[in-house]
């Protein structure tokens, strides 16, 4: 299929100030063929997009949710983390069946299409209903099954990831990308670690990992083995592997430059972080020292949505407070840490997060004609510091128009509210 992006104000995120004011952009075979300043030559489109007055850009990468989480949405509030996870996630997480991850991915998926995001990071339980969530609506992923180590299903885990990945690595026309999910250093003693090292080597793919969140697990990796968590999965050879680390809170100088030398990705959730009253990731800190630092949303439990456009918004601002400096992450780095960044840190940058010719076609087009968004002085400012999820107007992912004028094609959007509303209820009601 061809389509033709025509009269939009194109942000390619592949340089900073690269701006075309007033362009197109032609998809073909679901990637970009060309995008340039000005009108098309070329002619013969199955599709033609008036984006007069629309911004284009990259999808938005959400770099580490728990899709299905969903389902627990205002479940669960205003408690501290290790409480929230011990008392009341982890007992209902244990009701859990495939029929709720597929609608709560699903659900997941219908409000992440709406807000922009065409890829996500997902770590959770029975993953082949997660993938089938992903591969019917459209949306790209890289899912990866919950691995804990001390936990009744610490030995399951393995079997259940490998078949995930024979599975589902490369499906739904390649939209559907696979890692292993150890979930923190916490809950995964060092044999189990090196295990899951092992058999990600035997896989082939990367890993993705909770680390440094909070206070309490600085003190307990510490206590346990006299060391920090990056230092500890340091000794245990994750590094080794391509890995995406979600949240890195506390990471002191040290730690940072163990992430720098390892080339590992960082998906900061800020308010997740805020809610759960995490701490301030040092995210100046890690930019200035060339980590590759994306955003993710975090589970809708502890978030509570999954809205990248309010997550790199707050992700700004929490940075200008904690250092007293209204000029860190400007509005453009901000965009990159949703967009370019967020690829890098899944290790999907050749393929997504910038406008360029070969990559996929992974797009959005935001209406910028609000009052909320004029004037428009400054397009990435008025974008992160303005615009509103309900200002996504089309979603384009793989070369597919998912959504267009705020009407998603791929899926009921009624549908699966309804029926993620009823097994929301069945779950959290389950002896």
């Amino acid at each position: 299929m061809r389509i033709l992006i025509k009269n939009a104000m194109i942000l390619p995120m592949d340089e900073p100030g690269h701006q075309i004011s007033n362009g197109y952009i032609i998809v073909e075979n679901g990637r970009i063929k060309s995008l340039g300043e000005g009108d098309s030559a070329e002619t013969a489109f199955d599709k033609v997009i008036d984006a007069d007055g629309k911004a284009a850009l990259p999808g938005f990468v959400n770099a580490h949710t728990h899709a299905a989480m969903v389902l627990l949405r205002g479940y669960a509030d205003d408690m501290p983390l290790m409480d929230w996870l011990q008392y009341k996630i982890w007992p209902v997480e244990a009701k859990l069946n495939g029929d709720d991850i597929y609608w709560g991915t699903m659900l997941a998926a219908v409000e992440m299409i709406k807000s922009g995001t065409t890829c996500f990071n997902d770590m959770y339980f029975y993953m082949d209903d997660a993938a089938r969530a992903v591969e019917d609506s459209g949306i790209r992923a890289v899912i990866n099954r919950g691995m804990i180590g001390v936990g009744p299903e610490a030995e399951i885990a393995f079997p259940e990831s490998s078949r995930m990945v024979e599975k589902w690595h490369g499906a739904a026309g390649g939209r559907i990308t696979c890692k292993l999910g150890p979930h923190a250093p916490y809950t995964c003693p060092p044999p189990y670690l090196e295990r899951v090292v092992k058999l990600a080597e035997e896989l082939k793919v990367g890993l993705h990992i909770h680390i440094a969140e909070t206070l309490a697990e600085i003190e307990t990796i510490k206590n346990d083995y006299g060391c920090s968590p990056v230092e500890y999965l340091e000794r245990c050879g994750i590094f080794k592997l391509p890995v995406t680390a979600a949240h890195c809170v506390h990471v002191s100088p040290s730690d940072m430059e163990t992430l720098k030398k390892y080339n590992v990705g960082v998906a900061h959730c800020p308010e997740s972080n805020m809610k759960l009253g995490s701490g301030f990731a040092p995210v100046k800190e890690m930019l200035e020292l060339g980590i590759q630092v994306g955003l993710g949303t975090d589970g809708a439990s502890s978030n509570n949505d999954q809205d990248m456009l309010q997550e790199m918004r707050s992700a700004a601002f929490l940075q200008k407070v904690k250092n007293y400096d209204p000029t860190v992450i400007p509005a453009y780095t901000a965009l990159e840490m949703v967009t370019r960044n967020g690829a890098i840190a899944l290790g999907l940058d050749d393929e997504i997060g910038q406008l360029k010719p070969g990559y996929k076609a992974d797009l959005i087009l935001i209406d910028c004609a609000g009052a909320h968004m004029q004037p428009l002085h400054e397009l990435a400012a008025n974008l992160v510091y303005c615009a509103h999820s309900s200002d996504v107007e089309t979603v384009i992912i793989d070369g597919v128009v998912v959504m267009e004028n705020r009407t998603i094609n791929t899926l009921d959007e009624k549908e699966v509210i309804k029926k993620a509303a009823a097994v929301a209820r069945d779950l959290v009601n389950r002896p």
